[in-house]
């Protein structure tokens, strides 16, 4: 199965986190071809700040694997992650990370490739961007167009 497949995949989860009021992001965890972990946003439906789509499925990938490392995983993002799940990634030793659209509101922080390059850091993930760009963005513009409506 290739990049397009998974993140298909998680852009089905992001229509259900949108459905659910939520902004629509969805994650899913990859390894040797298998999904062992997803998600979709819910901080508001959990009342948990840390209920991003893509920390919910590295929790699910850890509990099925039995171990908070997850080494030879690709995560699939429909939306860049932001800080906290940047920092999420690295503690984890996810190998990959493929996202379909740049978060252009959060650019102050940084880009996730500038935030995973610092020097410090003990562990790398390989990033590719823009598989599906088109579709996850159009997803985020209709669900805050209809917030705004």
């Amino acid at each position: 199965m290739d990049d397009e497949h998974w993140m298909l995949e998680a852009l089905g989860l992001a229509k259900q986190a949108a459905e659910a009021g939520e902004v629509p992001v969805g994650a899913v965890l990859v390894r040797n071809g298998e999904r062992i972990g997803e998600g979709f946003n819910q901080p508001i439906r959990a009342q948990d700040p840390t209920a991003h789509a893509e920390i919910l499925a590295l929790r699910g990938g850890a509990r099925r694997v039995g171990n908070y490392r997850l080494p030879g995983t690709t995560l699939y993002v429909t939306l860049e992650p932001c800080l906290m799940c940047t920092g999420a990634l690295v503690h984890a030793r996810v190998e990959r990370l493929v996202f379909a659209t740049r978060d252009n509101l959060r650019q102050g922080c940084g880009t996730v490739e500038e935030l995973l390059a610092l020097p410090w850091l003990n562990h790398r993930v390989q990033v590719t961007q823009g598989v599906l760009e088109t579709e996850s963005a159009e997803l985020l513009r209709e669900f805050f167009r209809s917030r705004r409506d």
